[in-house]
């Protein structure tokens, strides 16, 4: 007998009333209510992520029963619960329930491994039960949860936490209902069914969270796909180019997602980025999926009604790098750099394959150089946070603040590479033959400096704190650099 069931009343005992209502159990479920995230969506993910191959064996898992599914997935990966968004106000009314020495279980239908690890992380409860622990037969939720409750406390015998429409049967058989962020309907429901459902914490639309982990601020890189039009002074390739920029920018964001998800642990130890809305639980982790998956279908089935074939092609090259990089690139010294560079310059491929322009060789060696520099600016700007909060390794990425010498140097060096590339480019006589006063191109070349060398100053004092071409689009200076660099470039052409 746990010391839950000793402090229970059994049935037939009849005590004073308030040494009853202090003894009657608090049941608290774990994911969406204690845990604002959901823990087997979550050990989903890092399992997929950590070990790919495991994606062979999920046919058979799903054969098994919910059951058999959380069992076999447990068995292979559980989330750490030191990393999980605990809701405050959940651990309000556990801390009520206990300053009253009221005694508090954690009974959820997560698998009794997640479930006991979180129990013991916290040290809140008195007991912690999950599907697959002794004495539970199936998967426990909704009225095989309900019905366990009511066999252990008795009809009305305990007050339960919970958050959706699963929880309807046990918030009928309990003696208090409370309902964390629940929708409207489902309270509703709650209602009819003669249920009084204490609501708890704002129930809010998960729609502004979606939104924001599509990050709409990073389509600004997507206007690198617009290059080749600039450079080709073509402006009726611009509707299919426009259209290109928009496919890549609503993969992009499914790209943004996936990484969010894969990133997860690291993330819920990052200053900043455990406010992003999968690590804080304001978006859960299954519409992020089908959210993702949804993004990903509209820009291919766009791509490929609507735009030539290569450039079909050259988006899926970009989902495929874009998933490498997510999954294992971004954690290899270097590689992670070069891959960072190589997708800017995919984008100005890719503006290509969709107009049908042919990108000039020196287009796409300046673009080699600047997208290096760019790269390694960004990576230089991580460091310099890390060293600013005194870490020394930062988690998920092979980065140690001893190399940021080493990144300055190379970003330096590539971005005086670039500005000496793109004057050699309007030095060159089938170059010049496309503009009226190709000389005027050289005057691009100081901005060029000037631009590069401020992102390189305001990275050394802590300033940069986007992706370099979006923190641009974001500084008035730097808008003032492009417009300047943009307004010679036309007068040269005329």
């Amino acid at each position: 007998m746990s010391a839950l069931d000793a402090q229970a009343f059994p049935p037939g005992v009849q005590e004073p009333h308030a040494a009853q209502a202090a003894a009657v159990p608090l049941i608290v479920d774990l994911d969406r209510t204690l845990c604002r995230s959901d823990t087997m969506h979550e050990a989903l993910v890092g399992l997929l992520a950590s070990s790919p191959a495991a994606m062979l064996g999920l046919p058979a898992w799903l054969a098994s029963g919910k059951t058999g599914f959380k069992q076999e997935l447990a068995g292979r990966r559980t989330v750490d619960p030191a990393l999980l968004p605990y809701d405050d106000e959940v651990l309000a009314l556990i801390a009520a329930a206990r300053a009253e020495r009221r005694p508090v279980a954690l009974i959820s239908a997560s698998d009794q491994r997640q479930v006991a690890a979180v129990a013991a992380h916290l040290g809140l409860f008195d007991d912690a039960v999950g599907t697959g622990s002794p004495g539970v037969a199936g998967n426990l939720s909704g009225q095989a949860k309900a019905d366990y409750l009511v066999g252990r406390f008795g009809a009305g015998g305990f007050d339960y936490i919970g958050d959706s429409a699963a929880d309807l049967p046990v918030w009928a058989a309990a003696r208090q209902a409370y309902g964390i962020r629940v929708a409207p309907g489902i309270r509703k429901r709650a209602r009819a069914q003669g249920t009084a459902l204490q609501t708890v914490g704002d129930s809010a639309s998960e729609l502004p969270a979606l939104l924001r982990a599509c990050r709409p601020h990073q389509w600004a890189k997507n206007v690198l796909v617009l290059l080749p039009v600039l450079t080709a002074h073509d402006l009726t390739h611009l509707p299919a180019a426009l259209l290109g920029m928009l496919c890549f920018s609503l993969a992009a964001s499914a790209i943004y997602i996936i990484n969010d998800l894969v990133d997860l642990p690291s993330d819920r130890q990052h200053p900043r980025k455990r406010f992003r809305p999968f690590a804080a639980g304001t978006a859960s982790v299954k519409n992020g999926l089908l959210l993702a998956g949804g993004l990903l279908a509209v820009a291919a089935l766009a791509a490929l009604l609507w735009l030539p074939g290569p450039f079909f092609w050259t988006l899926m090259v970009y989902l495929v790098a874009t998933s490498a990089y997510s999954f294992s690139l971004k954690r290899k010294m270097m590689v992670d750099v070069l891959a960072l560079a190589a997708l800017y310059t995919l984008r100005i491929v890719a503006g290509s394959a969709a107009t049908g322009i042919v990108l000039s060789p020196w287009l796409l060696v300046f673009s080699m150089f600047l997208f290096f520099a760019l790269a390694t600016i960004k990576r230089q700007a991580e460091l310099e946070d890390m060293l600013l909060r005194g870490s020394e390794r930062t988690a998920g990425r092979n980065m140690m603040v001893g190399d940021l010498p080493i990144l300055q140097a190379m970003s330096i060096g590539a971005a005086q590479a670039a500005v000496l590339v793109f004057a050699l480019y309007s030095q060159d006589p089938e170059v010049q033959e496309h503009f009226d006063a190709p000389d005027l191109l050289l005057l691009i070349c100081p901005v060029l400096f000037f631009w590069l060398g401020r992102m390189q100053l305001l990275t050394r004092r802590g300033h940069m704190t986007d992706d370099p071409i979006v923190f641009t689009f974001r500084d008035r200076v730097g808008l003032v650099c492009g417009a300047v660099m943009l307004g010679i470039f036309i007068l040269a052409a005329r």
